[in-house]
């Protein structure tokens, strides 16, 4: 009972990213054949969460641009950020040789996770933006 189980959560595990792509990710990875095809896919769907959050970003720097104080501040949090997302990746994937640990999948898990972690930080970001007030 107990293997049957570790297989449950090793299958589990192995899916773990695929919940909330995009339909592009969808799209790619329905149309796939290899894992080296589906590891583009994911490596593709990290650069789109990217792109929208660097816009993100570099839109809410440029509203707050009159706010040096403001601007200080989200400069801060965003290094912290990368700080945050660079160490957690290396929490979920621990091992010195990742490919060699986690298989010819590691490329695609890490970029669906990265993705997911980063579309996480534009909801943050996007609240941000939602939420500001000059000051008076």
């Amino acid at each position: 009972m107990r293997s049957f189980a570790i297989v449950i959560v090793l299958v589990l595990a192995g899916c773990r990213c695929y919940g909330q792509n995009s339909a592009e990710f969808k799209g790619c990875a329905a149309k796939a054949q290899t894992q080296a095809e589906l590891n583009i896919c994911a490596s593709d769907e990290a650069a789109r969460a990217k792109s929208a959050l660097v816009a993100a970003y570099e839109g809410f720097l440029a509203k707050i641009a009159g706010d040096p104080l403001a601007t200080a501040k989200l400069r801060k949090a965003e290094a912290a950020w990368l700080r945050y997302r660079d160490a957690y990746m290396d929490a979920v994937f621990p091992a010195q040789d990742k490919q060699l640990a986690y298989g010819t999948e590691f490329p695609m898990d890490f970029d669906l996770l990265l993705a997911q972690v980063t579309r996480e930080h534009l909801a943050a970001i996007t609240y941000l933006i939602n939420e500001y007030q000059p000051p008076q």
